[in-house]
């Protein structure tokens, strides 16, 4: 369908960055309707925006969370860094170089080794011994890789659906003349794919990275190049992971050049075809008197349609804050990689999760990769003061998208639910009156009651399995839920709420 005119007034702030199905507002020019069919659209930029009045943009602000690891083995040193992280399945993978820096002599001292951890919810994380490699006489540590490329190796889980299973997991590293190809049937256990490096024009010391890009059916590079002196973003594609086109410079418009240290580009979880990146701003010329290393840095935000034209944030992102340890040369550097967490309020939607580093380079240990969050979506939004704003969107078309479903109907006969019609997410069955409801797997135990449910990816607050509110101003509510204030954990014992 196609959206008819509709303008907003008065007080506005859009809360939301998503567009928000059914209440889109279209120009009245003549032009043909932007057809986004049923996917996500995010305002980060003014594609789907036609004309603003009183209205701007408005880039948010991760709010700083738990410190999510701390780097402080032996074997970590005071200059981990280059941090990856990803969702697989029940798990969170991370991966990082660790290596230790004299910031006197500009120089790394001992070796550099390339490290794992994981977690089950993207907020407490631990470092597993892997039993891989030696250090210090003994395997008991978080090594996962040592040899050629440890030094920015930045691994990725493949979605290509014609990925074979013992290429599951793919990374790129620097090794000699460029980018080095591998890859991993476990994520643990990794084979270079050749010595002979897949990419060669660039400059690669720094988090170099690229991913299956699952909306063009194509493998995406980016990684650093020196533009006119200035450190910048090349990014090439490839159809086998090992033979890859020329690479091409980022399109930033007419944002001035800045010194992009990281990239930090990956497609948005919710709508992978938005590509949203994370550079690490280097200002060289500046400096901390708490460091004698010169140079200042900060996080930005930037976005994409077709993984080229990028529009550019100038504010910061991720500032230093009031934290010494986040003015040292070289930190703030976002890590690679979104994850959707759960909120510590019982009942609120999920957060997005990043990740940012502090005290790197510094003269004591104990680098530290800090979580921030987001509502989800929460980039940026269409923001008006007090007074009101207005704006007006292009036309465009959508369809198959997920309108609120309503109330679901009163059973008139005695209800039921099977395997094709089982209720699912917020929908409900409503009786009026005694019914006998047959569940599948399922046996009947007489005069006692039966319950049969299954809880796969519910959230908190939302997990009620019997109810007799009925909607009225003063229930006298009879209800059933599992664990509705935290998670649902297979090792742990869940918990069985009832009130009247």
């Amino acid at each position: 369908m196609t959206v008819p005119r509709l303008v907003r007034h008065g007080f506005v702030r859009l809360a939301a960055s998503t567009l928000l199905a059914g209440i889109g507002v279209a120009s009245t020019a003549e032009s043909e309707p932007i057809d986004i069919g049923s996917r996500l659209e995010l305002f980060v930029d003014t594609f789907l925006i036609d004309t603003m009045v009183d209205t701007q943009l408005r880039l948010h602000t991760p709010t700083a969370r738990n410190a999510a690891l701390v780097h402080d083995e032996p074997w970590e040193g005071n200059s981990c860094c280059y941090h990856t992280v990803f969702a697989d399945g029940k798990i969170c993978r991370a991966y990082y170089r660790a290596s230790q820096y004299d910031i006197r002599t500009r120089k790394f001292v001992g070796p550099q080794v390339t490290c794992y951890a994981e977690s089950e919810d993207g907020i407490h994380w631990r470092k597993p011994e892997l039993g891989l490699f030696e250090y210090d006489g003994s395997t008991c540590n978080n090594i996962v890789w040592m040899g050629v490329g440890t030094h920015n190796f930045t691994p990725f889980r493949d979605g290509n659906p014609a990925c074979l299973p013992a290429q599951r997991y793919k990374a790129l590293a620097s090794g000699r003349g460029g980018l080095v190809a591998f890859v991993s049937p476990d994520a643990i256990h990794w084979t270079p794919v050749s010595e002979k490096a897949c990419i060669t024009e660039g400059a690669f010391d720094s988090q170099n990275l690229a991913f299956w890009d699952s909306h063009r059916g194509e493998y995406r590079d980016y990684h650093r190049g020196f533009q006119n002196g200035v450190r910048d973003i090349l990014t090439c594609t490839s159809d086998d992971f090992v033979n890859w086109t020329e690479p091409i410079w980022l399109d930033f418009a007419d944002i001035p050049p800045e010194h992009l240290y990281t990239n930090a580009i990956t497609p948005y979880v919710r709508a992978p075809h938005l590509f949203v990146g994370f550079p690490k701003r280097f200002v060289p010329s500046r400096r901390s008197p708490i460091n004698p290393h010169p140079g200042i840095s900060d996080g930005v935000f930037m976005s994409s349609r077709n993984g080229l034209a990028f529009k550019r944030w100038r504010e910061a992102f991720i500032r230093p804050g009031p934290q010494p340890e986040r003015w040292f040369s070289r930190n703030n550097m976002t890590a690679w990689g979104l994850l959707v967490t759960q909120s510590p309020v019982p009942g609120m939607p999920e957060e997005l999760s990043l990740y940012s580093t502090e005290n790197y380079a510094s003269l004591d240990s104990g680098v530290k990769l800090r979580r921030y969050t987001l509502r989800l979506d929460g980039f940026v939004s269409v923001n008006a003061e007090a007074d009101g704003g207005e704006f007006v969107t292009k036309p465009f078309r959508f369809e198959g998208v997920d309108e609120p479903r309503p109330p679901a109907p009163v059973s008139s006969s005695p209800a039921s639910v099977n395997g094709r019609n089982a209720l699912r997410g917020e929908r409900s069955l409503v009786v009026k009156r005694p019914a006998i409801v047959p569940i599948p797997g399922t046996r009947e135990l007489g005069r006692q009651v039966t319950f049969a449910m299954s809880m796969l990816g519910v959230p908190a607050g939302k997990r009620r399995f019997l109810s007799a509110y009925d909607g009225g101003a003063t229930p006298g509510e009879l209800f059933f839920d599992f664990s509705s204030d935290g998670d649902i954990k297979l090792d742990e014992p869940v918990a069985i709420r009832f009130h009247y």
